[in-house]
């Protein structure tokens, strides 16, 4: 029996398996709002099999946006143009949907993968004054951010909870906080990007407060029968930045507020990173999470084959993977690795007469001797 297909709870959130589609940013919103190229996009990942799709970095405001046409949930139109895409996936999918809310910091204003990733600067066309806990730029000659004063924490708290009211609204089913990738939650933790003198700086508490409170805010906002939890990275990869330590007093505070997960990657958060990596690189730091705090916990990285992600779970490394590149290259995956597995995955009766003859039993409830 497959461990990698046995269901998971996250909260009171059941999953149909322990595979999970990663949030991946698709640079295609139109003015913060969802787009054509969001249904197709969503609506082939809804088809594959996983137990749950986490949708991208959703910017909680407009100036939290990686880019000018990152996703967002901070205006009505927003709100308008996602309900119009889930309610079309829901139509053909009973995949969990979840949303991972974002605030980019002082990594916003910037031009999409394609176009380079670098920053626009203030006064350039679609580019926009950063903010951060401190104005400490992330590159060497991009603009340093505007210091985050109380009203701006204040500000922003109330983004990320008005933003979580609206996921509510729209019948999602989870949310995810981005607290990884040197994105602003990430900024605060770390000391390479956190430099205040306040209580929100300083200490590992000081440090650890901002997040802490956005997540109380959201998790109070949110629906008490829907699940919240947090991406973190587990380390900077950059000497006297975060680590794996600090990320397990944090995952600690998290499920003492009723955090229902945790989502563990790495880095993100300067340039001068020095990340080693290799087959399942991130997995040891789930690991570690797992062990000492035993929230659910997604193992994600390079983790690209079934065999692979069936001892991750198998052995206890992780109670579930997370696949990000691998989807997008092979989004029929957790087919493919329901087969290789002698496991039974969930398909659209439109596409039963995929089955292989060779796995048969392969998709739940396909009907045989189609003509």
């Amino acid at each position: 029996m497959s461990h990698l297909f046995q269901p998971l709870q996250i909260g009171a959130l059941r999953l149909a398996n322990r595979i999970v589609i990663a949030p991946m940013c698709q640079y295609s919103a139109d003015g913060g709002s969802a787009t054509d190229w969001h249904l197709i996009h969503l609506g082939q990942l809804a088809l594959s099999g996983a137990g749950l799709l986490i949708l991208e970095a959703t910017a909680v405001s407009a100036e939290g946006r990686i880019s000018p046409t990152d996703l967002g949930l901070y205006g009505d139109d927003n709100e308008a143009a996602l309900t119009r895409v889930l309610d079309a996936v829901r139509q053909h999918s009973e995949m969990p949907l979840a949303i991972q809310l974002s605030h980019a910091g002082r990594k916003g204003s910037s031009r999409a993968p394609w176009d380079g990733g670098t920053q626009i600067a203030p006064g350039e066309p679609n580019g926009w004054k950063t903010q951060a806990p401190s104005a400490v730029p992330h590159g060497e000659h991009e603009a340093p951010p505007a210091a985050l004063d109380r009203d701006g924490l204040r500000r922003v708290r109330d983004d990320f909870v008005k933003s979580a009211q609206r996921a509510a609204r729209i019948g999602l089913d989870g949310i995810e906080l981005h607290g990884a990738h040197g994105y602003l939650l990430h900024q605060f933790l770390s000391p390479l990007s956190n430099q205040r003198t306040d209580e929100y700086g300083g200490t590992l508490a000081n440090r650890m407060r901002f997040p802490l409170e956005v997540f109380d805010a959201v998790r109070a906002a949110f629906p008490a029968d829907r699940p919240v939890w947090m991406r973190v990275s587990a380390t900077d990869w950059v000497a006297g930045g975060w680590d794996l330590d600090s990320t397990v007093a944090l995952v600690q505070q998290l499920k003492q507020r009723g955090c229902a997960a945790i989502h563990v990657s790495s880095g993100g958060i300067s340039p001068a990173q020095s990340i080693q990596l290799g087959p399942g690189y991130q997995v040891p730091f789930a690991q570690r999470v797992k062990a000492e705090v035993g929230l659910p916990t997604f193992a994600v990285g390079l983790i690209t084959q079934p065999e692979q992600a069936e001892a991750i779970v198998a052995n206890g490394q992780a109670d579930a993977v997370s696949l990000a590149r691998a989807m997008l290259y092979d989004p029929r995956w957790p087919w493919h690795a329901a087969a290789q597995l002698g496991a039974q995955v969930v398909a659209p009766r439109q596409y039963w007469r995929a089955q292989p003859r060779e796995h048969k039993g392969l998709f739940a409830g396909a009907a045989y001797g189609q003509r």
